[in-house]
């Protein structure tokens, strides 16, 4: 396993190599983001997983992003405001860690990447409680895991949180990739202009390639997992090769998403965007609580496969 760093631009850049497995993964420290999964070929090239894989120069056109973290509440408030015991939060989509410059974490473990967010690093206005987030990226025998550890440092008080992963898994064309899905009961919420509507539609689904329509992708599918005992999900790219399989067990919310590009978000989330009727962040449907001097600790994990 060998770790560095990299400067490129304005970018810094921590890389994690097992060259053994042949897995690599880069790591922006500006909102701790996956810029790079990427496995090596059996012509000992890279290749990559993810929406723009390896690049950091912004797009001409299309979702610039790779792997954002969301957090401390995910997609988006209404009006960019909200209440939240009665305090004012203010902020854009997916909240403010995808904005922030992480501060790397030295862990004695060679395998892994930590990072963390710290009250220090945001406004009363983005967050009012004192909460931190360690975010760890690990690479396990041939899969990457994801962990989010939250700590309320609150003496007295429960601190609520909304967070995930948003991973574009890079395909050949908006039509070449394949999604496929365990069995279970789904509970769809629908969300017309990026808002919950309050309609919900329950899906008995027998497994296979997911029951949606393509084309609709641009306005998001937010499945609730009701009662999904099998989470391994399955995303495919026939043209070049590459899978993924996530194992999502433990997620109670995945939301996909793709803007017509050569890619699918494939988003695990704890957590829902806000009602078109907004309720106070307390009482966000979906809402993650942490008990007071408590923690939360959370995550999933993907395995890269040419």
């Amino acid at each position: 396993m060998f770790r560095n760093e990299e400067q490129r631009g304005d970018r810094l850049l921590d890389i994690l190599t097992d060259e053994a497995k042949g897995v690599r993964l880069i790591v922006s420290r500006l909102g701790a983001e996956l810029i790079s999964v990427a496995r090596r070929n059996a012509g000992g090239d890279w290749i990559g997983f993810l929406n723009r894989d390896n690049e950091t120069a912004p797009p001409e056109k299309g979702w610039a992003n790779h792997a954002t973290v969301m957090g401390y509440y995910l997609h988006r408030i209404k009006n960019e405001r909200t209440l939240y015991r009665g305090q004012e939060i203010r902020g854009g989509t997916h909240s403010f860690l995808r904005g922030k410059i992480w501060h790397r974490v030295e862990s004695n473990r060679d395998d892994e990447l930590t990072y963390r967010i710290t009250p220090e690093d945001f406004s009363a206005t983005e967050y009012p409680l004192q909460v931190s987030l360690d975010l760890t990226y690990r690479i396990e025998a041939e899969r990457v895991s994801v962990s989010f550890r939250f700590k309320n440092h609150e003496p007295e008080l429960t601190a609520h949180v909304g967070f995930g992963l948003h991973p574009g898994f890079a395909a050949t064309s908006f039509e070449s990739f394949r999604f496929e899905m365990p069995a279970g009961l789904y509970r769809r919420h629908f969300s017309p202009d990026n808002y919950l509507s309050g309609e919900t539609e329950d899906i008995q689904f027998a497994g296979g390639q997911m029951p949606f329509e393509r084309e609709k992708l641009p306005g998001s599918y937010i499945l609730e997992l009701v009662d999904v005992p099998d989470r391994g999900f399955t995303f495919s790219d026939p043209p070049s090769g590459r899978t993924v399989a996530l194992d999502l067990a433990g997620v109670p919310y995945l939301t996909l998403w793709s803007d017509g590009g050569p890619f699918l978000c494939a988003e695990p989330c704890w957590g829902l965007t806000d009602h078109h009727k907004q309720r106070a962040f307390e009482d966000k449907e979906g809402i993650q609580k942490i008990l007071a001097g408590g923690e939360l600790l959370a995550g999933f994990g993907f395995e890269p496969l040419l």
